[in-house]
């Protein structure tokens, strides 16, 4: 509570009211803001767990104003409802009579911009929609499921002029950004090899009690809650990565994806899937009537992806077993290395002849401007911090109505890691080639500046 008691009053203490400059963190872009938007209207679109913490994030600035929400499940708009009315600010319009009802909020004058958190095969329809209807909109991940709909996305943006960002919060995480740091800086020399992944034990999130959204149980579907309603019908129905961005989104970025360089392809592979069925035996017994269910998904899934400047990626899915969390990144360069598991450095020249270096040093070392700045006034904003800087990004973009750091192209490639995983792996590991959503224009195009204390 005293963290998020220090967030406000440092938000308040930085708003400077039609001076140009926006509230935390301080940013002029070059200009003084002509056609900056004092305050953001803002609408959430599903306020379940993850639209919450957006909600809760927003209501700290003095430079938002949500004024609409929308979620088809009562308990979650009443639980909103009630933090907008804490928080001392203007009930907003209530949308969610039917699955359809978002777009009654989208034709609102009063929204600026949306945030978009609702399963995983509404986020394309939504963000289309959003962006047809002139809102900037923020889409959480992962932004598509098909290849149609990564196109989708980009042919809305290029028709619309609306612009997308897709809400990935792991490019703002602190390591990371001072991993990206030192690339910048060319501590690592030219680059040669990234691995990264989502590796985190999912059973109890896919699978539970029905009541409550982490509980023990195995009902998924319509006995299950939150996002075992939903997620878990993924597990069912693809052998594919189905959750690619959070560890591939920081390597594109330090790759300059989109932006002199881009995937050309890539090469998947599955293992068995047995780790759900084993859950739901442990926990629910041989005859429990999800025993029965095949999941189609492998357990562990293994994707290399190649670049046209001839880097390598690799990207694992690994949510089925049991296993500590981890996102797996290294980072390796012609003069040296990062691993995030064991928390090690390598630097060629620097770091003991064949000896790892223990990473914090060299993370405080190239710690990047914006935590420097405001980590402090981060943490508390939800994992470790990095909500506060993705959504802080998202607002100071939209208010000034200009492409974001994680625009719709970065959105489409980092997306189109399912479909195409989804293939190779049905044809033996056969290549896939990537779309080229930029049409070409990934050769002009110049890299986000990321090295800056704005956003």
């Amino acid at each position: 509570m005293n963290t998020h008691k220090s967030r406000r009053n440092f938000i308040k203490k930085t708003a400077i009211a039609g001076a140009g400059i926006s509230v935390l963190p301080n940013l002029t872009f070059g200009n003084k803001g002509y056609n900056q938007k004092e305050k953001l209207k803002l609408g959430l679109i599903g306020v379940g767990l993850r639209g919450t913490n957006h909600l809760r994030n927003v209501l700290l600035r003095d430079d938002v104003l949500v004024t609409a929400i929308c979620d088809i499940d009562q308990t979650r708009i009443d639980l909103s409802l009630e933090a907008i009315n804490k928080a001392g600010k203007t009930k907003p319009k209530v949308f969610g009579k039917n699955e359809y009802d978002y777009r009654n909020l989208l034709n609102l004058e009063d929204v600026d911009a949306v945030i978009i958190s609702t399963p995983w095969l509404w986020h394309t329809r939504m963000a289309k929609d959003s962006m047809t209807a002139g809102k900037y909109t923020g889409l959480e991940v992962s932004a598509a499921n098909t290849l149609e709909e990564c196109w989708d996305l980009v042919n809305t943006h290029e028709a619309t002029g609306a612009h997308l960002m897709i809400l990935e919060n792991v490019n703002y995480r602190r390591d990371v950004m001072a991993v990206l740091n030192m690339v910048r800086q060319n501590v690592f020399g030219e680059l040669v090899h990234f691995r990264c992944g989502y590796q985190h034990d999912l059973r109890f999130v896919k699978l539970n009690d029905g009541k409550t959204a982490y509980g023990k149980g195995v009902e998924f579907g319509e006995k299950g809650i939150s996002e075992s309603k939903w997620r878990t019908q993924h597990s069912v129905a693809r052998n594919a990565d189905v959750y690619p961005t959070h560890g591939v989104g920081p390597m594109a970025t330090m790759c300059n994806i989109n932006r002199g360089n881009r995937f050309s392809s890539i090469t998947s592979n599955a293992t068995k899937g047995i780790g759900l069925h084993n859950y739901i035996v442990k926990n629910g017994g041989e005859n429990h009537p999800n025993a029965k269910v095949k999941f189609k998904q492998g357990d562990v899934i293994t994707s290399t992806i190649e670049t046209t400047m001839g880097e390598t990626i690799i990207v694992t899915h690994d949510c089925n077993l049991p296993r500590p969390y981890s996102l797996g990144f290294r980072v390796q360069g012609a003069n040296g290395l990062w691993e995030v598991d064991g928390n090690r450095i390598y630097i060629e020249g620097k770091s003991e002849s064949h000896k790892w270096d223990q990473a914090d040093e060299w993370l405080a070392k190239y710690d990047h401007p914006l935590w420097e700045k405001y980590g402090e006034h981060a943490m508390g904003a939800g994992h470790g911090g990095m909500d506060f800087f993705v959504i802080n990004a998202f607002v100071q973009s939209a208010k000034q109505n200009i492409a974001p750091p994680l625009d719709v192209y970065d959105a489409a490639a980092w997306s189109a890691i399912t479909p195409l995983s989804e293939v190779s792996i049905e044809n033996n590991g056969e290549p896939q080639d990537f779309p080229d959503f930029t049409r070409g224009l990934w050769l002009k195009r110049k890299p986000y500046n990321w090295i800056k204390d704005t956003y």
